[in-house]
């Protein structure tokens, strides 16, 4: 498949759920809108649980997915719809484990609001300057209203001249909250890197978080490759090329309003160009994941 070569339309899941035995797939903007579930989807991945295998979420969020799962139940998601939930703070907390040691607490310089401390909370730490921190967990901005990268340059230039990694729990450059765009974990990491930094991220399209998700996928069965659903071509569609899987991308999300309904030829160039420019493929297409 060439790079501006379109995928595969499909009507529904179940015209290609035999080729799978898993599902990894996104969550905001495919499960549901932050405010609502999408009840279509839903089904269909009740259907493919039951029927083919396990289903895990994928989501780049650096909470722990016990927060997360908290606000499927303030929002209504199910939690019969899938089997596992995995999240970049998971990701990037157990990264932290690999790193302690049994005999003292690791010194961590948390760079981050206070709202994802539970990524680090339980674990044997102890909260350090960054003179003297052997590691940095970046979860985001102190305050992320009113901060932007340029911020942080010279708190950046303490941990290069240390040679600290960076843990980014969440490679989002930007997000869009209410009618604000606000710098996220991964503009202080792509910062750090541009000065020379050391970088590990956890969330798509970064192989460990994948390979967690998979994982989990075959802890529960799964013996083939799985099949990777979700709405960003940077994110879940660039992560399935990477690690070698088949992506089915949901037209409906975020790019949606970008290239229209791809029954017209000006929405297929549109898709066409986009694949191209960033440049990845996605095996499958459907208008909104359903059954």
């Amino acid at each position: 498949m060439t790079q501006c070569e379109l995928p595969t339309e499909i009507d529904g899941l179940h015209a290609i759920a035999d080729r799978y035995d898993a599902l990894i797939c996104d969550v905001w903007g495919v499960l549901h809108n932050g405010q609502t579930p999408f009840l279509a989807t839903v089904e269909a991945l009740r259907n493919f649980r039951n029927s083919h295998g396990p289903v895990v979420l994928l989501t780049n969020a650096p909470r722990l997915a016990h927060d997360v799962e908290l606000q499927f139940d303030r929002i209504g998601v199910p939690r019969d719809c899938y089997d596992v939930l995995v999240t970049s703070g998971e990701g990037a907390r157990d990264e932290l484990v690999r790193h302690m040691s049994k005999d003292k607490p690791l010194k961590l310089f948390n760079l981050g609001p206070d709202r994802d401390r539970a990524v680090r909370d339980g674990l044997n730490i102890v909260l350090s300057e960054a003179d003297d921190a052997e590691i940095v967990l970046c979860t985001g901005l102190f305050d992320d209203e009113t901060e932007g990268p340029d911020d942080y340059r010279a708190l950046l230039e303490r941990f290069r001249a240390r040679g600290l990694v960076l843990l980014c729990a969440n490679p989002d450059i930007v997000v869009r909250r209410g009618d604000n765009i606000v710098y996220c974990a991964g503009a202080l990491a792509r910062a750090y890197e541009e000065i020379g930094g050391e970088v590990k991220y956890f969330g798509k399209p970064h192989p460990p978080v994948l390979a967690l998700a998979y994982q989990n996928a075959k802890n529960l069965g799964a013996a083939k490759k799985p099949l990777v659903v979700g709405d960003g071509l940077e994110t879940d569609i660039k992560g399935a090329n990477v690690m070698g899987w088949d992506a089915l991308f949901v037209l409906g999300g975020i790019h949606g309003v970008e290239i229209g309904d791809l029954s017209s030829a000006p929405a297929k160039a549109k898709l066409s160009a986009l694949l191209r420019e960033i440049g990845v493929n996605a095996k499958w297409s459907i208008s909104n994941l359903l059954w």
